[in-house]
Formats: C-alpha cells, structure tokens, sequence
C-alpha cells in the first residue's frame, strides 16, 4: 500500500484533479468530507490531508511513502527527501516587497527588519548579499508589517501580487520561484519501488500532455436518461 500526503488549502482541488486523471481518485475526498483519511478507488493507495508545513516531516519520516508540497516550504525546511517531479501547479513566487517609496536599502551598514514566515530562506538570501538582516518571525498577515513600522522589508508568498498593492507594497526582488513537488521517501523508493514508479510516470504523462497542449483524459460521467413521453395518438 501507498501513502500519500496532500496538502491542505488551495493546492488540493488542482492537485486532486491531476491526481485523479492519472487514475488515482478518491470518491470520498471528491465529495467534501471532513475526514483526514481516504482510501483512493480501486488501487491500494491512501491519501493523507495535512497541512502543508507538515508534508515533508510526514515523508522524511517515512508516515507516508509520497507527498505533494510547495517547493517555498521545501526551501524553508530542506528536509531529506527525493524530488522527483513538478508538477506544474501552484505556481507562485516568494518575493521581497516594500512599502511604495522605500525601495532602496537605507543603510548596508545597519541590519534591515525583515517580516516573513520564511526565517530560513529570508536569511539565506541577505547573507549571500552581504545585506545585515534582522528576521522577524510571523504566521500570517505579513503585508501590515510595514505598515505599521514593525519591519522595513517582507519575504512572502505572491501569487497575483493584489495583496501587496492593496496594502500599497511594491515587489522589488524575486527569491525563488514556486510550484508544487511530488515528493518521495528515499527508503519508499527502494521498497516500494514499482508503484511509485508507476505513479510518477503516471503523473508525468498527465504534466507532459498538459504542456503540449493536448486535451488531457477525463473520465466519463455516465448520466441517466431522461425517460422520453409516451406519445398517444388521438383520434
């Protein structure tokens, strides 16, 4: 048996999708259910939903064999875990952004406040720039930081870049580019070699269609028949 761990939020419905269309579909996990633990549809697969600062701890650790997670949180976390595909969605970027007119540095020679959920990356990032940092951790509503003079900079996620203007921030520089990553369990893949080979090539072949442009595969949905109305004749 696989397990594979997904994450929570908004990489689940594409990620089901992909999932589902290279033959791995879970019906209960289509309806909406609360649980966190579903077996996939006629294959010994089972899909764990966590959240996604978790997925890698639960492959590295080998609780699940597989995982799908954002590449900003394998930056973050730099676990010991095989990366063997993108899976081309999610796409999104951890950037650097200022409040509009502070986009220099004041001063190489004083540390910089940086705000982000992304203490690791951020600080790699300075470094390897000579740039003196502060790293102020917080979990979630990065953008005011700044607005209330909490920090001079913020590393965070960017999608469409809305949230930033309407907290009236610029981007000024890209770390790192994301998308989400089928991840593997180095020991899974030497025990369990077959099916996750067979589930990695399944999920390529599903990527390799999409990016040429080809109609990927859905299942049919047979639908009942409307009965049709007897007609009578009248004399």
């Amino acid at each position: 048996m696989l397990i594979i761990a997904l994450s929570k939020g908004k990489l689940l419905d594409p990620i089901m999708d992909l999932f589902s269309l290279a033959g791995y579909r879970s019906e209960a996990l289509a309806k909406g259910s609360r649980r966190l633990v579903f077996r996939c549809s006629g294959t010994d697969v089972t899909f764990l939903i966590v959240r996604p600062s978790d997925v890698p701890t639960y492959v590295e650790y080998g609780a699940a064999d597989a995982g799908v997670v954002g590449k900003d949180i394998l930056l973050e976390q730099d676990c010991d875990v095989y990366e063997p595909l993108d899976l081309k969605v999610g796409a999104c970027k951890i950037s650097v952004a200022v409040l509009e007119g502070h986009a220099s540095y004041d001063s190489l020679s004083s540390k910089i406040r940086v705000a982000t959920k992304y203490p690791k990356v951020t600080e790699r990032y300075f470094n390897q720039r000579g740039i003196p940092v502060e790293i102020i951790k917080l979990y979630g509503s990065i953008e005011l930081a700044p607005v209330v003079g909490l920090a001079d900079r913020i590393v965070d996620l960017v999608e469409t870049g809305n949230t930033l203007k309407a907290h009236h921030l610029i981007e000024t520089e890209v770390i790192a580019h994301s998308t989400a990553r089928l991840i593997v369990n180095r020991a899974s893949l030497k025990l369990k070699h077959r099916p996750l080979t067979e589930l990695i090539q399944a999920l390529r072949s599903q990527i390799i269609q999409g990016a040429n442009g080809k109609p990927r595969m859905r299942r049919l949905v047979l639908r009942p028949r409307k009965p049709k109305t007897a007609l009578t004749k009248t004399r």
